[in-house]
């Protein structure tokens, strides 16, 4: 597959939804994911990342303001272990029961399906980093509707267990704005990773749309040592 630059795939993309990319830092010394959200309606764009623990949560930013917030509203990075979990729901929560309980990273997901927001049956992405004893690898899986259909479920998993550095890949959410929305199409995209955390947070963050973008998370874990930093960005502030 070909390398893509991920600074021209966020930048040709008014509307990817949420996103998801993880991969290997230019040194090689650290596992890198980042993830996004974007709105259209302003219940939507009413969100904030807040820390929580080891992850992170999603929060209203003016709580008199919140209309539904049962789609909206959840962790999307938890820790467990030497797994960072990062998700586009609630799911995050049941991979990492599933993973506590014996179950592997897409056994985990068997209950779950797309989401209930038909007709755009928004696909859950998520992302599983695996940092242990100086190795590294990651997960990617995308649950969707069979072509805007609800009655089939497509279960799509993505193994990488030898990341190289400077590289990485991204899911999303949408393959770009519609009514309805069309969900993300084939392969998770090859794309380049480059610079230290906050050159990588400038470059995700500046590039994505500036009307529909809401909140980015970011996060370079040392895989030797298994120590991180993270960064959060978000519009409303």
């Amino acid at each position: 597959m070909e390398l893509h630059s991920l600074k021209a795939e966020l930048a040709g993309n008014s509307y990817p939804g949420r996103g998801i990319v993880i991969g290997r830092s230019e040194d090689g010394k650290f596992a890198v994911t980042a993830y996004f959200i974007m709105g259209r309606s302003s219940n939507s764009r009413n969100r904030v990342f807040t820390l929580d623990g080891e992850g992170i949560r999603t929060e209203a930013f003016d709580p008199s303001k919140l209309e539904d917030p049962s789609l909206i509203i959840y962790a999307p990075v938890r820790v467990l272990g030497s797994d960072t979990i990062v998700t586009n729901g609630d799911q995050t929560d049941t991979i990492c029961d599933g993973l506590s309980a014996g179950k592997c990273f897409m056994g985990s997901q068997k209950t779950r399906t797309f989401e209930p927001d038909a007709p755009n049956y928004t696909p859950r992405i998520s992302g599983d980093l695996h940092v242990e004893g100086g190795k590294y690898s990651y997960k990617l899986s995308i649950l969707k509707s069979a072509d805007g259909r609800p009655e089939c479920t497509q279960r799509q998993l993505f193994v990488y267990d030898t990341p190289f550095a400077g590289e990485g890949h991204f899911i999303h959410t949408y393959q770009g704005d519609g009514n309805p929305l069309p969900s993300f199409e084939g392969e998770p995209t090859r794309v380049d990773i480059s610079g230290n955390i906050d050159e990588f947070t400038d470059l995700v963050w500046s590039n994505l749309n500036g009307e529909n973008k809401v909140s980015l998370f970011v996060r370079y874990i040392d895989i030797t040592t298994g120590k991180y930093e993270t960064r959060i960005v978000n519009k409303n502030h």
